[in-house]
C-alpha cells in the first residue's frame, strides 16, 4: 500500500513540492561566504565557544513523531512492528575547492538526497518516517541566505520531516569588525528548525516544506520503538565537540547536562521493558581516527557522566563531523554499543589526515569495526525495540549506490549479531587499564 505523495502531517505540515523541478545546476545565490574565514570577527573568536539559546518558551524537551506524519503512516509502522528511518550529517553544497564547480558541489549534495528520496518513494509506508540530520546543514555559517540551494531545494522530494541538530557551521558567527558578529549564532537555524508554529521558511519562500517545530537546539524525538536525544555539541571546526563548561573551563551553562539525565531516565522504563531504543545523536564524534575532526575527549566524559548518574547507556551514538563513515564498537558494562559517524552526507568526502588504523583495531574500550570508507552516502536504521539495524550505503554522482557496512545489535543482550557484508562481529575490546585524566563532571543540579 504506497503512500500518497505530498504528505501532510497533523498540524498541516507540508514536506514534499507538487511539482518538482529538475536538480539545480547553479547556486541561486553565489555561496562567498568562506571569504569571512579570514575577516577579523572569526580570526578573533574562533576558538570560543557560542551561547547555547534556551529552548522556546513553554515548550516540552521532546518531540512525538506522531504529531507530524499522517495516523495512516503510524499504523502501518504499528502493523509492521518497526519503524526505519534516515540519518547523516554535513549535507550543504558549497564550493570546497577553488578548482570545484559549484554545480559539481551541488551534483554531490543532490546524489545523496536523490537516493534518500528514493527510498521513500519506492517503499511508500514500509520505508523511512523521517530524517534525523546530524548537523552542518547550510556552510559555512549556516547563513539563511543559503537555506534554499543547500537545504529546501535538495530535499524538495523527500516527503517526510527533516528533524535537526545544529553542526558547527550552523552555529559558527562571522562579522566584517572584531567586535561584533554579523548574525547572531544559529539565527537561521532557529528560524527553519525551531519555529513557533509550521509556516513556511522566510528562507526558501517558494518552497512549500514548512518549519520544523523543534523546541530548542537540543531535545528529544520519540517515535515508535525508539527515541533519539539530539545534543548540540558547539562550534569549534577543529578539536572536540562541547556540551557544558567542562568543570568551569568554558563560559557555558550545564543545561544540556541536566536535560541528558532527566531524558534517559524519563525513557529507562520503557528501554527496560523492551519497548523502545534509545540513541544519541551529535555532531561531534566522541570517536573518530580522523586527526583534524577527532574524537572528544570531554564530550565523552560528560556523556558517560550523564549515563552513569540515569543509570542507562544508549544503544547506539550517532554523529557526523568528520566527512566519513566510521563504525566503531564500544564496551560498556559488558555491552557493545556502536558509535557510528556519518558526515559525507553532501558537502565533502575527505580521508583522515594521517593515515588510520586498519579495522579491527582496539583502542582502550573501544573497537574500529572496518576501514574508513570516504565517499557520499547516508545511515539507514531499522529497530523494533528488540533489535537495532544500522547500514551505510554510498551515494556516487551518476552510479548505483552500495551498501558498504551494516550492524545488526541484540538491544535485549547488547551483543553484535551480524556486521560488515555478513560476516562475523569484530573482536570483543578488553577494559582498558585505568589512566589519569579529568575527572568525569558530576551532572549539577537543577537551576543552575
Amino acid at each position: 500500500m504506497p503512500v500518497k505523495m505530498n504528505m501532510v502531517g497533523p498540524h498541516g505540515q507540508l514536506y514534499a513540492d507538487p511539482k518538482p523541478s529538475p536538480d539545480e545546476d547553479a547556486f541561486q545565490v553565489d555561496n562567498t561566504s568562506e571569504a569571512y574565514y579570514n575577516s577579523p570577527y572569526y580570526l578573533l573568536h574562533k576558538n570560543q565557544v557560542q551561547p547555547i539559546p534556551p529552548r522556546r518558551s513553554g515548550a516540552l524537551p521532546y518531540l512525538k513523531l506522531t504529531d507530524f506524519i499522517p495516523q495512516d503512516l503510524i499504523n502501518a509502522i504499528n502493523a509492521a512492528g518497526k519503524i526505519t528511518f534516515h540519518a547523516v550529517g554535513d549535507t550543504g553544497a558549497a564550493k570546497t575547492t577553488r578548482s570545484q564547480s559549484a554545480a559539481t558541489s551541488l551534483a554531490e549534495q543532490a546524489a545523496v538526497a536523490d537516493a534518500m528520496t528514493a527510498d521513500v518513494q519506492n517503499e511508500g509506508v514500509n520505508g523511512p518516517a523521517f530524517f534525523f540530520h546530524l548537523g552542518d546543514v547550510i556552510y559555512n555559517f549556516g547563513e539563511g541566505q543559503y537555506y534554499y540551494d543547500q537545504f529546501y531545494e535538495p530535499y524538495r522530494e523527500y516527503d517526510r520531516p527533516i528533524f535537526a541538530i545544529p553542526g558547527n557551521h550552523d552555529g559558527m558567527v562571522l562579522g566584517s569588525s572584531s567586535t561584533a558578529p554579523q548574525v547572531p549564532t544559529l539565527a537561521a537555524f532557529l528560524t527553519n528548525f525551531c519555529a513557533a508554529s509550521p509556516d513556511p521558511s522566510p528562507d526558501a519562500p517558494t518552497s512549500v516544506r514548512s518549519c520544523m517545530t523543534e523546541p530548542g537546539v537540543y531535545f528529544t524525538l520519540d517515535a515508535p520503538f525508539v527515541s533519539i536525544i539530539g545534543l548540540y555539541s558547539n562550534v569549534m571546526d577543529t578539536g572536540g565537540g562541547i556540551i557544558s563548561s567542562q568543570g568551569g573551563h568554558f563560559p557555558l551553562v550545564n543545561d544540556q547536562l541536566d536535560f541528558l539525565t532527566s531524558e534517559l531516565q524519563r525513557l529507562k522504563p520503557a528501554r527496560q521493558a523492551g519497548e523502545r531504543a534509545i540513541l544519541i545523536a551529535v555532531h561531534h564524534p566522541p570517536l573518530s581516527v580522523d586527526a583534524k575532526t577527532g574524537g572528544s575527549t570531554g564530550l565523552m566524559q560528560d556523556i558517560d557522566a550523564c549515563c552513569k548518574a540515569a543509570g542507562q547507556w544508549p544503544d547506539a551514538l550517532l554523529c557526523g563531523h568528520a566527512h566519513l563513515y566510521q563504525r566503531f564498537t564500544r564496551l560498556i558494562n559488558g555491552r557493545q554499543v556502536p558509535y557510528i559517524v556519518s558526515g559525507s552526507g553532501g558537502f565533502t568526502a575527505t580521508p583522515p589526515q594521517h593515515a588510520a588504523p586498519p579495522g579491527g583495531t582496539v583502542i582502550g574500550d573501544h573497537t574500529l569495526e572496518v576501514d574508513p570508507i570516504i565517499q557520499f552516502g547516508y545511515l539507514t536504521l531499522t529497530t523494533d525495540a528488540k533489535t537495532l539495524t544500522i547500514t551505510f550505503k554510498t551515494a556516487p554522482r551518476n552510479a548505483p549506490g552500495t551498501q558498504m557496512d551494516f550492524v545488526t545489535l541484540d538491544l535485549v543482550a547488547g551483543k553484535i549479531t551480524a556486521s560488515g557484508g555478513g560476516g562475523k562481529p569484530g573482536p570483543v575490546p578488553k577494559p582498558p587499564k585505568p589512566a589519569p585524566h579529568r575527572k568525569s563532571p558530576k551532572p549539577p543540579k537543577k537551576g543552575r
